[in-house]
């Protein structure tokens, strides 16, 4: 996927989540996220928004914390959110393509500004889902070809930095595969390989045997790699299939 098809989907799913939001009202539990409201979900994502934003307008080249949502509730807090994703947007179409910053995954191969368009659409995407699971109603879907995209990062993104909690005793194998990957002409499939010391080790493609395989449909896939469905299908050992759901948490 391109930059640009990048922030299409953030734009589009940013509007949805402040909707899904307001009809759910800031009350309402999050089933996908057990300890959240509706206003937790806001505060939390409108906060990522603004401190992404302000990485690419600024040109910050070290980490800078995050900045506490306003003590606000109800609609004003809808919208503050709404102004959040709004300025998020507005900064990334305004970058320029050889935007200098800070980035926090070890992915060489994307550009300070592709890596800030494609993590803040992830991002919204996911907390869309959780706002229109609190409203009671079934999520729209995510594409499949960026639910391939978000598992890749997942896996040689997040997973591949020290602070990821999967471990095992001894070296093990995990097979990730997405079995509808490029309508249905082949599946996009990722080789983990875990140890005691170290963190994640993912390729994609397949490499040799494995251990345990979680499965299924991209989206799917996807939603349960971010702890917010079941994995639809595990084979080979159980066990490190629940070892890594239970320890994988970002």
């Amino acid at each position: 996927m391109e930059t640009a098809d990048f922030l299409d989907t953030l734009d589009r799913e940013g509007r949805s989540l402040a909707a899904a939001a307001a009809r759910a009202g800031t009350d309402a539990k999050v089933p996908t996220c057990p300890d959240w409201q509706v206003r937790d979900l806001l505060r939390h994502t409108g906060a990522v928004h603004r401190w992404a934003a302000a990485f690419v307008a600024e040109g910050h080249g070290a980490p800078r914390p995050m900045t506490d949502a306003p003590d606000l509730d109800g609609p004003a807090l809808v919208a503050w959110y709404a102004d959040s994703h709004r300025r998020l947007v507005d900064t990334l179409a305004a970058a320029p393509a050889d935007l200098e910053c800070w980035t926090f995954l070890p992915l060489p191969d994307l550009s300070p500004l592709a890596f800030w368009t494609r993590r803040q659409a992830h991002e919204t995407t996911v907390h869309r889902y959780d706002a229109e699971a609190a409203g009671g109603a079934t999520p729209s879907p995510v594409a499949g070809d960026f639910a391939v995209d978000g598992i890749d990062e997942l896996l040689l993104g997040f997973h591949a930095r020290s602070r990821s909690r999967v471990r095992t005793p001894e070296p093990k194998v995990l097979r990730v595969r997405a079995t509808d990957a490029a309508d249905g002409a082949r599946d996009a499939v990722w080789t983990v390989r875990l140890t005691a010391h170290a963190a994640p080790a993912a390729t994609r493609g397949t490499a040799g045997e494995a251990d345990a395989e979680l499965s299924g449909p991209a989206e799917q896939l996807y939603l349960a790699l971010w702890n917010r469905v079941p994995v639809p299908r595990v084979t080979g050992d159980h066990a490190l299939a629940a070892r890594w759901r239970e320890t994988s948490g970002i």
